[in-house]
C-alpha cells in the first residue's frame, strides 16, 4: 500500500535513512528502474541491486560517490535539499542505539561499557530496530535529593519487520543498588528479562509488547523505573543517538528538598562542552521544572541543578 504525504515528512525528520528513502520511493510511486534511469540522465551511475540494499537497510551510502547517488536522489524523489543526507549524518554522529541515558553526565561515560555489555547478553542488535518519534519523560526526586524514580511515555517507530520488544536502560546515581530498583510496565508492554550491573550502577529491562511491528509501524508504550536506592542527585541527561521527533523532560522536586537553580543544556558529545544553557523557574505549587525539545539532534540533553 502506498503509504502518504505525511508519513513521508514525518520519516523525513525522525529517519533512519532506509526507511525514510523506502517511503519516499512508495509515495512517488517510482520502480527501481526508473529511479536508475533518472539518475543516469543527471550522470550518476547506481545500480538497482545498490538501491534496493539502501532502501532495505542492508547497506549504507557512504562513499564520496554514492553521497553524490543521494543528493541526486533527492531531487528525483522531489524531497527537500539535505533531507536524506542528514540523515545519515545524523546516524553516523553515533554508534550507540537510541537508550535511555542514565541520569549524569558522569555515568554515561563510566558504564558505557557495562551498558554495551549487557544489551550483548541480551543479544540486542546496535537500535533495536526502533526509533523515537516521541517521548515524553517525568522524573522525581526525593526527600533526600535522590532520584526518586523515573516514567516514560514513549512512541517509536519499527525500521524492521518483527520488532516486539524495547530494551530500556537505567543507570543510578553513585552508590545506587541495582538489584533494588523496580521495573514498571504501564502501558502497552510487560517486562521480560532484567539484568543489572552492581558495579556501574546500571540496569537493563527487556519490555516485551503486545505485538509484533511491521516495518515503519508506531508503537506506544509506558514504562517506569522505581530508584530511591542513589545519594544526592544533582542533574539528569539523557542521549540521543539519531534524529527523533519531540522530547519533553519534567523534574519533579519534593517539598523538603528544593533546589536553589535549575538550567537545561545540551551537548553535541560526551566529551564537547556544555552549551545552550538556559535557566528554568520552578512552578510554585507542583515543584517542577521542564524542558521541550522539537527535531532532536544527536547528542545529550539534559537539566541540572544546585542544592546550595
Amino acid at each position: 500500500m502506498r503509504q502518504t504525504e505525511t508519513e513521508l515528512a514525518q520519516v523525513l525528520r525522525t529517519g533512519p535513512f532506509h526507511l525514510a528513502l523506502r517511503t519516499a520511493l512508495s509515495v512517488r510511486g517510482l520502480p527501481l528502474q526508473r529511479v536508475q534511469h533518472h539518475l543516469a540522465h543527471r550522470g550518476v551511475k547506481l545500480g538497482v541491486t545498490s538501491l534496493s540494499y539502501w532502501q532495505q537497510g542492508a547497506r549504507r551510502p557512504r562513499r564520496a560517490e554514492s553521497l553524490r547517488a543521494v543528493r541526486a536522489l533527492e531531487e528525483v524523489l522531489s524531497l527537500p535539499d539535505d533531507s536524506l543526507l542528514r540523515l545519515l549524518r545524523d546516524t553516523d554522529a553515533s554508534a550507540e542505539g537510541d537508550r535511555p541515558a542514565g541520569r549524569s553526565y558522569r555515568s554515561l561515560v563510566e558504564a558505557s561499557g557495562s551498558v554495551e555489555r549487557l544489551l550483548a547478553a541480551m543479544e540486542s542488535p546496535v537500535d533495536g530496530g526502533l526509533h523515537t518519534v516521541g517521548h515524553q519523560e517525568r522524573v522525581r526526586i526525593g526527600a533526600r535529593r535522590e532520584l526518586a524514580g523515573r516514567t516514560s511515555r514513549h512512541v517509536v517507530r519499527a525500521h524492521r519487520d518483527g520488532v516486539d520488544r524495547y530494551l530500556a536502560v537505567h543507570r543510578g546515581d553513585p552508590g545506587c543498588e541495582p538489584a533494588r530498583i523496580a521495573v514498571r510496565a504501564l502501558e502497552n508492554c510487560r517486562t521480560g528479562r532484567v539484568r543489572w550491573d552492581r558495579e556501574a550502577g546500571v540496569l537493563v529491562a527487556e519490555l516485551l509488547f503486545d505485538t509484533r511491528l511491521r516495518s515503519g509501524e508506531t508503537y506506544l508504550f509506558g514504562y517506569g523505573f522505581e530508584d530511591g536506592t542513589g545519594g544526592a542527585s544533582d542533574e539528569y541527561v539523557r542521549g540521543f543517538s539519531f534524529g527523533g521527533g519531540q522530547y519533553v523532560l519534567q523534574i519533579g522536586f519534593d517539598e523538603s528538598a528544593l533546589p536553589v537553580r535549575c538550567r537545561r543544556f545540551a551537548q553535541a558529545s560526551a566529551g564537547s562542552v556544555r552549551g545552550a544553557r538556559e535557566d528554568l523557574t520552578l512552578t510554585g505549587r507542583h515543584r517542577t521544572v521542564h524542558l521541550v525539545e522539537e527535531g532532536v539532534r544527536p547528542g545529550l540533553i539534559g537539566i541540572d541543578w544546585d542544592w546550595e
